[in-house]
């Protein structure tokens, strides 16, 4: 097995703290900044807010379906979230970076995933390099919007 990064990153115009909040909250923040076109479903199976929320997340790319369940850790409260796959298939990181003086916050959005060894999971490799930053990218769009739209 392979292991490989794939990561997209923006700038989006808020404090830092409102940024984390969002993305901490599952319950009721978080469902709003997730592209529905790829994440049909997101379930707070336990907790909701934070570390120790637990979700099972239902994800569409390039016609598969896949649903998996997620465990959330705070590494570094209120600046890093993780949501790791129970199934060890991958971990994505949340880093949110105060930015402009407090202002605006650096947001990255990374997930570290294994791939299968052989052709399969160069394949594998080739299109999560080009279909996740996308995701990534909109994912943000729509947390900058949202949090745009709260003010």
């Amino acid at each position: 097995m392979t292991q490989y990064r794939v990561t997209s990153s923006r700038r989006i115009k808020a404090r830092a703290s409102r940024v984390y909040a969002t993305i901490a909250d599952y319950e009721k923040q978080h469902p709003h900044i997730v592209p529905l076109e790829y994440f049909r479903r997101l379930e707070v199976l336990e907790g909701g807010v934070g570390a120790g929320t637990r979700t099972r997340v239902e994800m569409r790319v390039l016609g598969s379906t896949r649903v998996f369940e997620q465990v959330v850790t705070e590494p570094e409260p209120g600046r890093v979230i993780m949501e790791s796959n129970q199934d060890g298939s991958g971990v994505t990181t949340f880093t949110v970076e105060p930015a402009d003086g407090g202002e605006s916050a650096e947001v990255t959005i990374a997930t570290d995933l294994m791939s299968r060894p052989g052709l399969g999971g160069y394949v594998e490799r080739i299109l999560a390099s080009w279909v996740f930053p996308r995701i990534y990218r909109k994912e943000l769009a729509q947390l900058s919007n949202y949090l745009a739209r709260q003010v």
